[in-house]
């Protein structure tokens, strides 16, 4: 499976994901986008929410910027 993700680090409240109507993603992380706190956070919250290893779990595009594409 293939997702688009456009990730919000360093939010309060609750760490969530919301799907758009277009289909894609919005996350919202408490982790800061520093030395890939956000990337590890997003991929755990994927892992939760879809019920994957994060083992299986890639960042195909935009490691380093906010519009991630992740694949499992």
């Amino acid at each position: 499976m293939r997702i688009s993700v456009r990730v919000k680090p360093g939010t309060k409240g609750a760490t969530r994901l919301e799907k758009q109507e277009d289909g894609s993603y919005v996350a919202f992380l408490h982790a800061r986008a520093h030395d890939g706190e956000a990337n590890q956070a997003l991929i755990e919250l994927i892992s939760d929410e879809f019920r994957v290893a994060k083992t299986q779990i890639s960042i195909v595009s935009g490691a380093k910027s906010r519009q991630k594409v992740l694949e499992w």
